[in-house]
């Protein structure tokens, strides 16, 4: 048995300075991190939303506008090992913020033309927006992939709050104001994220090397079912005003996420989101529409507000990968962000089909409602064949290209801690804590990742020295089967 005042000596090697603790006290939701948003509120205002009357706003317009984004997405991920990662070349930056406001711009004249323009007008604005919102998507998944799951739940969340509430500031601007706000917001997301990666410490910035990774294909495949179920209820999602990143079911999501990651800290339960996202559905695609007297926009808030939640538990997915195991973001995100774009557009065509169809003396919107409803339990029962948000799903290393040695460390050290976890029977929260030790993380480090009080990071790092039965850091590094420090400076 470890005596406690043995363990807080130990711990207290562990430790930043008592300034180093402040200061991460008072950046817990670094407002940086939070610009996601803004980009979100660019979408639904420029392509997707209602309340600005574009004389192009029509569905071929966001068809060209989702395939541009998908083409570079899929560009990027066929190029990633030459141009990843993006955080370091101000040319990505510059150039998704200009073709972006170009779009901008070109939508917005549309509502002051005497005459309807071109076709190709709008295309030429959906081709931009598109390519310069699919690299702005892949700079944020960069740096949200540089990050603790537990500070992506916050810090995503947070973002979709924030998203929502430009959107509504913004529909009380009179159209000129509309447009010159508008046209900020990509330039202001991307001087966020630049931000962003500068408050990172160097060793938890994107890797320069590079790694084959097989695909995560249970990650893709469950988001594509979601994806494939919200496309076919999308038509009739939104009402009045609302779009998909500002509807009360998006709203009311983000803001539960927030707050119950803010006030649970390391205790909360991922599982919670897709356990009541999954009912939700149900609520959306069966229930609601059953009962006449009932509102169709509560079924369509439903629907939102589950996606919203599966969004958000995709994205710890996802950035928990590169996290771990130093994934290339523009790669993953790419490939997860064009498959997700295919599923929704796909679901958008069913619907459209469905709607004129008789099968079985069923109507088209039933078969809609069945055809959404068995995706989502498809994705569901992939889900739950999941031990938790660390697994790989699917996914594995290749090989390993000039330079990659230390990442290759890093996919082992990941892996015997994983490995030692389950051994000794250690919470998914203390599992973390044991990367961080392993990684020679401070007890202040811990503490900003894991959005906890420097108090409870120590009683973290005391619970498993006490699992583990050991009494320093060097009987954690041989327990890990670490050979130097050397190696463990590396990762």
């Amino acid at each position: 048995m470890i005596s406690g005042e043995g363990q807080d000596e130990n711990i207290q090697e562990l430790d930043d300075s008592v300034v180093s603790a402040e200061h991460t006290s008072r950046t817990l939701v670094p407002l940086a991190f939070l610009g996601l948003g803004l980009y979100r509120a660019w979408i639904e205002i420029v392509f997707v939303g209602s309340f600005v009357p574009f004389q192009v706003a029509t569905l071929s317009v966001r068809d060209v506008f989702d395939w541009s984004m998908v083409a570079v997405s899929l560009l990027c991920v066929l190029l990633a090992r030459k141009i990843s990662p993006f955080y370091n070349k101000r040319s990505v930056f510059i150039g998704a913020a200009t073709l972006t406001t170009v779009a901008t711009v070109l939508m917005f004249l549309t509502c002051w033309m005497p005459e309807p323009p071109e076709v190709w007008y709008g295309v030429l604005a959906s081709v931009l927006g598109g390519s310069g919102i699919a690299l702005i998507i892949l700079i944020w998944s960069e740096l949200y992939g540089c990050l603790n799951p537990v500070r992506v739940a916050l810090y995503y969340s947070g973002s979709i709050v924030v998203g929502a509430l430009v959107i509504y500031v913004y529909m009380g601007f009179l159209p000129p104001w509309v447009f010159a706000m508008s046209a900020l917001l990509p330039a202001c997301s991307l001087l966020c994220a630049r931000r962003g990666f500068g408050e990172l410490a160097a060793e938890d910035k994107p890797s320069l090397t590079w790694l084959s990774f097989k695909v995560p294909w249970k990650a893709m495949v469950f988001m594509a079912a979601y994806a494939l179920g919200y496309g076919l209820m999308e038509t009739h999602m939104y009402v009045d005003l609302f779009g998909p990143h500002s509807t009360p079911g998006t709203l009311l999501m983000g803001v539960l996420v927030f707050v119950f990651v803010l006030v649970r800290g390391d205790k909360f339960n991922f599982g919670i989101i897709y356990r009541v996202a999954l009912p939700l559905i149900v609520v959306a695609l069966f229930l609601v529409p059953a009962f006449g007297h009932v509102p169709r926009s509560v079924a369509g808030w439903c629907m939102a507000a589950a996606y919203t939640g599966q969004s958000i538990l995709i994205m710890l997915v996802m950035s928990s990968i590169c996290y771990r195991y130093g994934v290339s973001a523009i790669w993953l995100f790419g490939l997860e962000r064009a498959v997700r774009q295919i599923a929704m557009w796909l679901g958008r065509m069913l619907a459209t089909w469905a709607e004129g169809t008789q099968v079985l003396g069923a109507s088209g919107e039933m078969i809609v409602s069945l055809l959404a409803l068995a995706a989502v339990f498809a994705a569901a029962l992939l889900l739950f064949s999941e031990r938790d948000l660390t697994s790989r799903w699917g996914a594995d290393f290749i090989e390993g290209g000039v330079g990659a040695a230390v990442t290759m460390r890093k996919q082992a050290l990941t892996d015997r801690c994983a490995e030692v976890a389950r051994t000794y029977k250690l919470s998914s929260r203390e599992e973390e804590v044991l990367v961080l030790l392993a990684k020679r993380k401070t007890v202040g480090i811990i503490q900003r990742e894991l959005v906890i009080a420097n108090g409870t990071a120590k009683a973290h790092v005391r619970h498993v020295y006490r699992k583990l039965g050991i009494h320093t850091r060097q009987e954690l590094f041989d327990l890990l089967g670490v050979d130097s420090e050397e190696t463990l400076r590396e990762l």
